[in-house]
């Protein structure tokens, strides 16, 4: 795992210098299109060992969306139109990689969740706490367009709860106990093929 965290590190710090102008636009057209809130949002997270760390996005939802819930489907009024088009293009992940960078997260792992989520792990299931968060993993792949599933649900919330978390801790589960080098290039090609 080493392998892993040199990789992150240096790779990070490599798509941060490259991808600052685009951050630069996207940093103008933000404070164009959504004039009023703060440009970068930080939310506590789950990390590696259980340890808590504040995850790095950039704001697509109004300022007090806090109070609609963990859980955001397609199509939710929280989410600002200029936000949606970050969300669909996963620009809203650019500053992740200073998560990666500072080493909070790697970029393939499982998605780091809230403290309400984490808390649920029990047994075996804790196991997956020894990895670092990812930007994305095998999860995130099944579950790229989870907001439209959810969305389709009469009751969004026990949806996730009852059926995706729990599908997505045995996916995790999976990929810690099968990991290797050449698994995480495959995921890594398979998130930017989409």
């Amino acid at each position: 795992m080493i392998i892993k965290y040199i990789f992150d590190r240096l790779f990070s710090l490599l798509l941060l210098v490259v991808l600052s102008p685009v951050m630069l636009v996207v940093f103008i057209l933000h404070k164009i299109k959504m004039p009023k809130g703060s440009f970068l949002y930080r939310q506590v997270r789950v990390g590696k060992d259980a340890k808590l760390f504040r995850i790095f996005k950039i704001r697509t939802l109004v300022d007090d969306s806090e109070l609609g819930g963990s859980v955001t489907v397609a199509g939710d009024e929280r989410i600002l139109p200029f936000g949606k088009w970050l969300r669909e293009s996963k620009v809203d992940t650019f500053f992740e990689l200073i998560n990666i960078l500072i080493g909070d997260m790697s970029f393939v792992g499982p998605r780091p969740d809230v403290p309400g989520y984490a808390d649920k792990l029990e047994g075996d299931d804790r196991i997956i706490l020894k990895m670092r968060p990812g930007l994305t993993g095998p999860a995130s792949i099944k579950y790229r367009h989870e907001d439209k599933i959810l969305a389709e649900q009469d009751d969004p919330l026990r949806y996730n709860d009852e059926v995706i978390w729990p599908d997505k801790v045995k996916i995790n589960k999976e990929y810690y106990e099968n990991w290797s080098v050449w698994r995480d290039i495959s995921i890594l090609w398979k998130t930017i093929l989409g």
